[in-house]
C-alpha cells in the first residue's frame, strides 16, 4: 500500500517541482546526456517554467506527497502531437525524486493523471520516453500499462547528442 497522497499542484509547490525535475533529470539521464548539457537545466529555469504552468494550468499538474513533502509530479493535458484527436491526452511530464523511485509515487501520480484525463473526456493517453531510459520504459510498460508505438520512433537532439524517443499509448480506463 502506498504512503503517497496526490493532489493538484499550487503555487507553493513550484520550487519543489523544479527541484525534483532537475534532480530526476540529472539522475535519470546521467548516462545518456553530457554533464555539460544536464547542468543547463537549472533550478531557476525550471522554477520559472513550473510557476507559469501552475498559474495557467497548462499542463494540469498534480503532486505526490509523503506527509507534507512533495516527492513527485505529473503534468498532463490534451496531446500536443499534430493530427491527434481531441480525445487523446498526453502525459507531458512525470518525475519522482530519486530517493522515492520504485516506492509507488509514480503509480500514484499516474492514477491521478488517469482520473484527470478521464474527467476531460480522453479515451487514450500517450507519452514520449527516451528509448534508452530503461527505468522509465519499465515503469510505463509494467506499472502503468502503456504499449510502444514503434512507427512513432523519432530522433531528438540534446545539444550534440542525438537520442531516440518513442511514443507509448494506452486506453484511459
Amino acid at each position: 500500500m502506498s504512503s503517497y497522497s496526490v493532489r493538484p499542484a499550487t503555487a507553493r509547490d513550484a520550487k519543489a517541482i523544479a527541484e525534483i525535475h532537475v534532480a530526476a533529470w540529472q539522475a535519470a539521464y546521467s548516462n545518456l546526456m553530457s554533464e555539460e548539457y544536464l547542468k543547463k537545466m537549472t533550478l531557476e529555469k525550471r522554477l520559472a517554467y513550473w510557476r507559469e504552468a501552475i498559474e495557467f494550468s497548462e499542463p494540469q499538474l498534480l503532486v505526490a506527497t509523503e506527509g507534507e513533502q512533495v516527492v513527485g509530479f505529473v503534468g498532463f493535458d490534451r496531446s500536443r502531437d499534430a493530427g491527434t484527436k481531441s480525445s487523446v491526452g498526453e502525459i507531458w511530464a512525470i518525475y519522482v525524486a530519486p530517493a522515492h523511485w520504485g516506492n509507488g509515487a509514480g503509480v500514484a501520480l499516474w492514477d491521478g493523471a488517469r482520473e484527470g484525463l478521464k474527467e476531460e473526456g480522453c479515451k487514450h493517453v500517450t507519452l514520449w520516453v527516451l528509448l534508452r531510459n530503461e527505468r522509465a520504459l519499465r515503469f510505463c510498460e509494467h506499472a502503468a500499462g502503456f504499449k510502444r508505438e514503434m512507427p512513432s520512433l523519432k530522433t531528438v537532439a540534446f545539444d550534440h547528442v542525438k537520442l531516440e524517443e518513442i511514443r507509448l499509448k494506452r486506453i484511459v480506463d
